[in-house]
């Protein structure tokens, strides 16, 4: 069953913290605090399909940068990966943040995540980094940027 997407509530903050450490299999959940869903759900994306959860996007439009939209988290579960439901998730994301006047999409990730790079690259995100201590001290990210057309 292709999953359904949908706009997130913020009552998928529950569902979503419930399963990211076993999706990644590490503890990632401190790093997505409620306020995102509580504050960007209208900007974030839930997927379902027939077993429940199979996916996720947190985004926003920055307050700050009337020209950008920014991807904090994305999460498949296991049993829905490589079947293109995070360039869905991406895609859709596109649109809302084009739709609203953005002309791009920032993201960020750790170095050692290379199938996010490539992912990103894929999805025609330039490249920048790693970036040294970019999170602080010590803290290097890569950072993504994909311009976007708006409609």
């Amino acid at each position: 069953m292709t999953p359904h997407l949908r706009p997130a509530e913020r009552d998928d903050y529950d569902r979503i913290i419930g399963v990211v450490d076993d999706w990644w299999g590490r503890p990632i959940s401190v790093i997505l605090p409620r306020l995102f869903l509580d504050h960007f759900h209208r900007t974030s994306l839930v997927a379902e399909d027939g077993d429940g959860l199979a996916g996720f996007l947190i985004g926003l439009h920055s307050p700050s940068m009337p020209d950008a939209a920014y991807i904090h988290f994305v999460g498949v579960a296991p049993r829905a990966r490589r079947g293109g439901l995070a360039r869905r998730l991406y895609q859709r994301f596109f649109g809302l943040a084009a739709a609203e006047g953005r002309t791009k999409v920032k993201a960020i990730t750790s170095p050692q995540n290379q199938r996010s790079i490539a992912f990103h690259t894929a999805m025609g995100f330039t490249v920048t980094g790693p970036v040294a201590d970019y999170d602080g001290p010590a803290t290097d990210r890569v950072v993504f940027e994909r311009e976007l057309t708006l409609p």
